[in-house]
C-alpha cells in the first residue's frame, strides 16, 4: 500500500483513505453492516490506515458504526479523522456537546484527524467568533485531538482566507482533473504547497462521475491502459500531485475497494503521455456544454418558478459525461417537477437580465426535451 509521509506531523498515512459516507445499504437504506465490516476489516488488512466519517454521514449512522467496527483494532494502527458539523454550532458549548457525544460515538478516547466541517465563508466567520477555533486548540493541548484541519467548499479567495488564517495542521479539499478551477482548485493545491499544509482530497472521481463515460471516451482511456478502470485514472492523477496526502475514496461495494486496493498497491503517478491524454479529454468533454451558463442567477427569480441555472447545470452535466446516469438522482430526485424546464412560459424577462446572452427559453426546451428522452 502507497504511503505519504506528513513532514509537519512526522507520521506516514495510507495514500488511500477510506470514506465512510457511501456503505453499501440495505433495501431500507441504511448501512448493510455485514458487508461494509467485511470492506473495512479488508482495507486495513491491505494497509489503509486513514478511516474519514463525520457526524451527519449516513444520517448520523456512520460514526456509531464505525466506532463499533475499529474497536476490535490496535487504536494505535490507524488514523481516526471526523468532522465538526459547523452549521449545528453557535457557542462553544455546541461544540464541545457535539465533540464528546462523537468520542461516545467512535468508542474512542481521542480523534486524530480533527476538522470543522465544510467551511465557508460564513461558518469561518462564525466559528472565528464563537471561539470555536480555540476550543479545538484547547482539544488539541488535552490530547482529545491530535490534528486540526478544516474541509472546505467555497472561492479560491476564501480558501486563502482560511488556509492562512492560522498554522493548520492539515486540510482537506475537492479536487480532480474536471474541477481544477472549481472551489479551492489547482490554486488551493499550490497554496497549500507554500504553506507546507499537508493535503488530503475528496471527490477524486467526482462522485463516481469520473469512472465511466460515453463509449468514445471510455475507449481513449482504454488505449492508454487497457486492464485499468476509468476510475483509476483519476485517482493517479491526484495522487500525482506530491503534496496530497491522503485520497479519500467513499466505497460502496468490495468491487470497488478491489479495484481502489488494485491501483494503490503498486501506485504509479500518470506519465507525461498519460497526462497529457487526459488533458485533452477533459478539454473534449468540456467541448461538449451545450450553453454558457455560469450559475449567476440574474435570470432569477423565475416569474414560472423554473430554477434556469439548476436545469442548465443539470442538463450540461448530462452531455458532458455522455451517460444519463451521471445526473439521474439530480434530475429525478433533487430537482422539484415545479422547478423543472417544463414549466417556462417563455415570459423572456430571463433572457433580458442574462449576461452570457443565452437563449434560455430555447434552450430550456431542449433541455428539457434531452433529459426525459433519457429518462424515458
Amino acid at each position: 500500500m502507497e504511503k505519504r509521509k506528513l513532514e509537519k506531523l512526522g507520521i506516514d498515512t495510507s495514500l488511500l483513505g477510506f470514506g465512510c459516507m457511501r456503505f453499501p445499504t440495505d433495501a431500507a437504506g441504511k448501512i448493510d453492516e455485514v458487508q461494509a465490516e467485511k470492506m473495512l476489516d479488508k482495507a486495513i488488512a491491505e494497509g489503509v490506515n486513514y478511516i474519514d466519517t463525520a457526524y451527519p454521514y449516513h444520517d448520523g449512522e456512520s460514526e456509531p458504526f464505525v466506532g463499533r467496527v475499529l474497536k476490535k483494532f490496535d487504536r494505535g494502527s490507524f488514523y481516526l479523522a471526523t468532522k465538526l458539523p459547523v452549521w449545528l454550532v453557535k457557542t462553544v458549548e455546541d461544540a464541545e456537546r457535539i465533540f464528546l457525544s462523537q468520542l461516545e460515538r467512535l468508542q474512542t478516547d481521542y480523534i486524530d484527524f480533527y476538522l470543522l466541517h465544510a467551511m465557508n465563508k460564513n461558518s469561518w466567520e462564525q466559528m472565528v467568533q464563537a471561539g470555536v477555533v480555540e476550543f479545538c486548540e484547547k482539544l488539541k493541548e488535552q490530547g482529545k485531538i491530535k490534528y486540526l484541519g478544516f474541509s472546505f467548499h467555497d472561492s479560491y479567495e476564501v480558501f486563502e482566507t482560511i488556509a492562512s488564517a492560522r498554522k493548520w495542521d492539515f486540510c482537506q479539499i475537492q479536487l480532480n482533473y474536471m474541477d481544477t478551477e472549481e472551489q479551492a482548485g489547482l490554486k488551493g493545491y499550490e497554496l497549500t504547497e507554500k504553506l507546507g499544509l499537508p493535503l488530503i482530497v475528496m471527490e477524486p472521481v467526482k462522485g463516481g462521475s469520473l469512472a465511466g463515460y460515453s463509449e468514445d471516451i471510455n475507449e481513449r482511456f482504454k488505449k492508454m491502459d487497457p486492464k485499468a478502470s476509468i476510475a483509476s485514472f483519476a485517482l493517479r492523477w491526484v495522487g500525482s500531485l506530491p503534496n496530497v496526502k491522503v485520497i479519500l475514496s467513499g466505497m460502496s461495494n468490495m468491487a470497488q475497494l478491489e479495484d481502489n486496493l488494485s491501483t494503490f498497491r503498486k501506485f504509479a503517478p500518470l506519465s507525461e503521455k498519460e497526462a497529457a491524454e487526459i488533458e485533452d479529454i477533459v478539454a473534449a468533454l468540456k467541448r461538449r456544454i451545450q450553453n454558457g451558463c455560469t450559475g449567476c442567477r440574474y435570470c432569477m427569480p423565475c416569474p414560472a418558478g423554473v430554477d434556469i441555472p439548476r436545469n442548465f447545470r443539470i442538463w450540461n452535466h448530462y452531455h458532458i459525461y455522455g451517460t444519463y446516469q451521471t445526473v439521474k438522482w439530480a434530475w429525478e430526485h433533487e430537482t422539484p417537477e415545479a422547478e423543472k424546464a417544463k414549466n417556462c412560459i417563455k415570459c423572456g424577462k430571463c433572457e433580458a437580465l442574462c449576461p452570457q446572452k443565452i437563449r434560455i427559453r430555447e434552450d430550456l426546451e431542449r433541455a428539457q426535451a434531452d433529459l426525459d428522452q433519457h429518462k424515458g
